[in-house]
């Protein structure tokens, strides 16, 4: 983030390099690093047990009502609390609190030694429910909720094809690759080789496309950033709350229901997490580039990153504590 930073401020023109090739609306650079950054968590994934996952509906039905009832209400609560003056930033929280995470938290999940074929599959739902709910939503937050309360209303036009294309891209590029990757290796050399062999060389880049995407997004933004700290800090004390108490809710949910620290860990992680690419791409390409929209959808990563990296350690330090040695077993 550091290094994003100061490449962003001081080298002339990267921004413009970086902004020269697009896939939608996310520089092809960053599309990148984005994708090699999800193809070896996905390889990873036993694909074979997804049945397991599909029939758990505790998990199932927890991790909807989370991502799709009480993450996006409870953002737009926020949003109103911190930003009621600001209705660019407002707007543009609430943006981000519809998009849910269907990239970053596959690596987040892994880190905390989550259960890797649950994570797949609440990923998956994700997506279909981003591409079916998403403009419903936005209308119900920004028009129909605010009007009910006499609140000011917003008026916002979402693309469907922006939002379809992020979801087929960002997972169904990754997703099918791991998935040939996983069927091919284990068919041609065995399940032992593949995960023996094959992963512990193939894993660390998923680490290294995180590095890589976080950089050149920080790189990309980071002029942005500079010019208006004050505002990026009213943006971000909602965003810090969001995702502590998001995780914390989804951990109190998980153990309830007795899940086992690996699924509580997918449950928190994948209800705690945002689509910053998709929230980003639909704030420039409703409000524009310059936009305090587009700057909220900005702050989001800024503020996930770091968070979601200590949350990671607040993880393990829960299984330790609050999970037995069977449930917390990798």
């Amino acid at each position: 983030m550091a290094l994003g930073l100061l490449l962003g401020n001081l080298v002339p023109g990267l921004n413009t390099a970086l902004e020269a090739v697009k896939v939608g609306e996310v520089s092809l650079p960053i599309a990148v690093g984005l994708l090699v950054m999800m193809y070896p968590v996905l390889a990873k994934v036993r694909y074979d047990q997804t049945r397991r996952v599909i029939g758990d509906r505790k998990l199932m039905i927890s991790s909807l009502v989370i991502n799709w009832l009480l993450a996006p209400a409870f953002m737009f609560v926020l949003a109103w609390v911190f930003l009621a003056d600001l209705p660019e930033y407002r707007t543009g929280l609430i943006i981000v609190g519809l998009a849910r995470c269907i990239a970053m938290v596959m690596i987040w999940n892994d880190l905390a030694c989550g259960d890797r074929e649950s994570a797949a599959v609440l990923v998956a739902i994700n997506s279909v429910f981003q591409v079916v709910a998403f403009g419903a939503l936005g209308w119900f937050y920004l028009q129909l909720l605010p009007s009910w309360l006499g609140l000011p209303t917003t008026s916002a036009d979402f693309s469907f094809w922006a939002i379809t294309l992020s979801v087929l891209i960002f997972l169904g590029i990754p997703l099918l690759a791991g998935f040939l990757t996983r069927t091919l290796g284990e068919k041609a050399k065995g399940r032992d080789w593949y995960e023996g062999t094959f992963l512990p060389r193939l894993g660390p880049w998923a680490l290294y496309g995180l590095l890589f995407t976080i950089t050149l997004l920080f790189a990309l933004q980071g002029g942005t950033i500079a010019a208006r700290p004050l505002d990026v800090a009213r943006i971000a004390l909602p965003l810090l709350v969001y995702f502590v108490v998001v995780f914390g809710a989804g951990m109190l949910i998980g153990k309830w229901l007795d899940l086992g620290y690996a699924k509580t860990t997918t449950l928190a992680f994948t209800a705690a997490g945002n689509n910053f690419e998709l929230a980003i791409a639909v704030a420039v390409g409703t409000f524009g580039v310059t936009s305090g929209q587009a700057l909220a959808g900005v702050v989001g990563p800024l503020i996930e990153v770091p968070a979601l990296v200590a949350l990671v350690y607040a993880a393990l330090w829960a299984r330790k504590r609050f999970f037995t040695p069977a449930t917390a077993s990798l």
